[in-house]
């Protein structure tokens, strides 16, 4: 239902909402291309609550979104919080979080965080991705990829001897590389929110108080259930 708010007049004139997504746990495509997932949803029920169409758009990285809000081809997004895309976009309060960790494969003796910071591990990471940022670790060897699932690739190949991501990610990946398990302690949290291009503090605040009551009401859970998601929680503060 369209809600008569001059701070989204803009948006509603239009008639859509932009809204970047980029490959991680929040969204994934199904055989027919449809886009479904946490993210996904929230961007409907945003776009819903505005009152305009949605339109999703993809980008191949979380630095390609933030890029995108910057030059306004996108209105809004989902990105993990991060004081380095603070000079670029704005956030929300945040919604949900997920620790980051390792899956490991079999026979991997590592136990904790620190038994990976060895100059002989290769980690399997995401370039310009919170997990990178948040992996304060010195000595293993950090290979590169653009996306989670080349990331996984090298693990599976016997190219990384670790892959670092987000746990709900995390899990999934293991259940397709037998033998492979997820490591317990966490390096950090991934804290997602919404965010907008610099300069549009009315439709920030706007974005904020639907995230606000998001939270509070249940639907955000919700949206997580639905998707059937483990290792994620809602922020309630």
């Amino acid at each position: 239902m369209m809600t008569d708010d001059q701070r989204i007049a803009d948006l509603q004139r239009v008639g859509r909402l932009r809204f970047g997504l980029f490959p991680s746990f929040f969204y994934s495509k199904r055989p027919n291309g449809e886009l479904h997932g946490v993210g996904v949803e929230i961007a409907r029920l945003l776009a819903a609550r505005i009152g305009v169409a949605l339109e999703l758009r993809e980008y191949p990285s979380p630095p390609g979104v933030v890029q995108a809000l910057a030059a306004g081809e996108i209105d809004v997004a989902t990105l993990g919080l991060d004081p380095a895309r603070a000079t670029q976009v704005d956030f929300t309060p945040p919604y949900m979080k997920a620790d980051f960790s390792f899956v490991l494969p079999q026979g991997s003796s590592v136990q904790k965080i620190a038994d990976v910071d060895r100059t002989d591990t290769r980690i399997a990471i995401v370039r310009g991705h919170a997990m990178d940022t948040a992996l304060t670790l010195h000595n293993a060897e950090r290979v590169y990829t653009d996306v989670p699932d080349a990331a996984f690739e090298l693990l599976r190949t016997g190219k990384a001897d670790v892959l670092a991501g987000i746990r709900p990610g995390l899990i999934n990946y293991a259940t397709k590389l037998p033998g492979s398990r997820v490591l317990a302690e966490s390096y950090g949290a991934n804290i997602l929110a919404l965010a907008v291009a610099k300069g549009q503090s009315a439709r920030l605040a706007f974005i904020s108080e639907f995230v606000v009551e998001a939270r509070a009401s249940g639907l955000v859970q919700k949206t997580i259930d639905n998707a059937g998601l483990r290792g994620i929680d809602v922020v309630t503060s």
